[in-house]
């Protein structure tokens, strides 16, 4: 089930909020665990099974790991997750390069390995994550294993952030897991952040996707060269709308139940660095990524060679070049298993490099639009690789990106014609607008109210309350024709 599907927003929603306000607070958790599972089944089927086995076997082992606190329980658990992980989203990446190998060596790989038809569960990578970092903290005592396990269960399968994130740590909300209140206030602003989220969603990513995918269907050697810059613009601002526009429907969601989720997005298409973009973009994988990779590998490979007694200011930038390139790697992979992903991650953790050795220092001398293009660009050639899971593919595109081709002059009057049109261009000046903190600010200033003017306050928030309907129903609207799509991220 997707959250924005008519059978999620008519009647599974609807339904669950009706139950939940009404049932004792003693059950809450016990009814969203049920509500959870019936969410996940409804697309998953028999992959359910998995979901809840997983769940029973992290709260087992979490128990070992604090009752013990020994690094054999941690090992398990990080083998059980990154095994499901491997096999149902890697290991048929694994069997095709192997594959590849093997008749590059005049072997017929028929003969070693079976062909494999494994479906991916939606939001494996999430849900791993999750499951790790609940580990790596009640190991290292940051926070109590659960001694319930409804409660547990409840975290682990929780549909707002199921499908899509962002990735919610045990440690962020184990006290709203056993003790929350919900306000009219929650639910008032889980109804906005939603209602916004959904738009994004439905209206400007859609939007923009439409045009992205039918450019990527046109051969390379077709496509005139401006035509291939429109396409990745699209996409970019597609994924943001998207991915975005999902995390403000699960923010919202879990608002309206009585949890407040972190941000996951900070206007990462303002950002002036490469740096700042990661700051801002998907901020709970970032921090995640920070937190289990980056800084134990660093401490480790510091701590290592000291011990050697190989330290110096020298050695200490290869730790950091090397644990900068492993997590980006690891983020890339993360992602998919494809090289286009790998190379993906290694595009960035390249600029990353570049910027902490120096050049952030005098990035930020330059001119602010300067260092703005410079990070947009970065971004959106970054892009190609993310959108083509084969490396051939994205070199191509960005050899015609930054060639003169006119292309087929008959696909360029066709593209224009049909996808450049009013439609397009409104909805490109909302993109606009709300790719920037202009919303929130309009919002924090109509929330606090003009001082003495009790009737311009009423007449600002009738207003906003109108214009979050319109939204609403707009997005609605164009759901019940049939034109929403999955999330680009619940292939995570």
């Amino acid at each position: 089930m997707i959250i924005t599907s008519p059978v999620f927003l008519f009647l599974f929603f609807p339904l669950f909020l009706l139950f939940y306000y009404v049932l004792p607070a003693k059950i809450k958790n016990a009814f969203l665990l049920l509500s959870s599972l019936i969410f996940y089944a409804w697309g998953e089927k028999r992959l359910v099974l998995l979901l809840i086995i997983s769940a029973i076997c992290n709260y087992i082992i979490g128990r070992f790991i604090e009752r013990f606190n020994k690094k054999t329980w941690l090992v398990l658990s990080l083998i059980f997750n990154l095994t499901i992980l491997f096999y149902f989203k890697y290991l048929h990446f694994t069997f095709d390069n192997i594959r590849s190998l093997l008749s590059i060596a005049g072997i017929n790989p028929g003969n070693f390995l079976p062909s494999l038809s494994i479906i991916v569960p939606l939001g494996i990578s999430f849900l791993t994550f999750r499951a790790i970092s609940y580990s790596l903290d009640v190991y290292k005592a940051k926070v109590p294993a659960s001694h319930n396990l409804i409660s547990f269960l409840t975290y682990f399968t929780m549909f707002p952030p199921i499908i899509a994130g962002p990735i919610v740590r045990y440690s962020e909300i184990s006290v709203q897991l056993d003790s929350r209140r919900i306000s009219l206030e929650d639910v008032s602003a889980g109804i906005e952040r939603f209602t916004v989220g959904l738009f994004k969603k439905v209206i400007i990513a859609n939007t923009f996707g439409l045009v992205a995918d039918q450019v990527f269907l046109i051969p390379v050697a077709q496509l005139p060269a401006y035509w291939a810059w429109i396409g990745l613009i699209t996409f970019f601002f597609q994924i943001y709308y998207d991915f975005s526009g999902y995390s403000d429907m699960a923010i919202g969601l879990a608002r309206m139940i009585g949890f407040r989720f972190n941000e996951n997005f900070n206007y990462p298409y303002i950002a002036k660095d490469i740096r700042d973009f990661w700051r801002r973009w998907h901020i709970s994988l970032t921090t995640w990524l920070r937190d289990y990779i980056f800084l134990p590998l660093a401490f480790s490979l510091s701590k290592r060679w000291k011990k050697d007694r190989i330290a110096c200011f020298r050695t200490d930038r290869l730790i950091h070049i090397i644990a900068v390139m492993i997590t980006f790697i690891a983020c890339g992979f993360w992602h998919g298993p494809t090289w286009g992903y790998i190379f993906w991650g290694i595009f960035y953790g390249f600029f990353i490099v570049i910027e902490s050795a120096g050049f952030g220092k005098i990035l930020k001398k330059a001119w602010k639009p300067l260092q703005h293009i410079y990070t947009l660009l970065i971004v959106i050639i970054g892009w190609v690789f993310f959108k083509n899971e084969h490396l051939s593919d994205a070199f191509r595109y960005l050899g015609k990106m930054f060639s003169f081709s006119r292309g087929d002059s008959t696909i360029s009057s066709y593209l224009s014609f049909y996808y450049l049109t009013k439609e397009f261009l409104f909805v490109s000046l909302i993109a606009l607008f709300f790719i920037t903190p202009l919303y929130p600010k309009i919002s924090r200033a109509i929330n606090s109210g003009w001082p003495d003017k009790k009737i311009i306050n009423k007449t600002i928030q009738l207003g906003s309350i109108l214009t979050l309907l319109f939204l609403l129903l707009i997005s609605v609207a164009y759901i019940a024709a049939g034109t929403h799509n999955p999330f680009i991220y619940s292939k995570f």
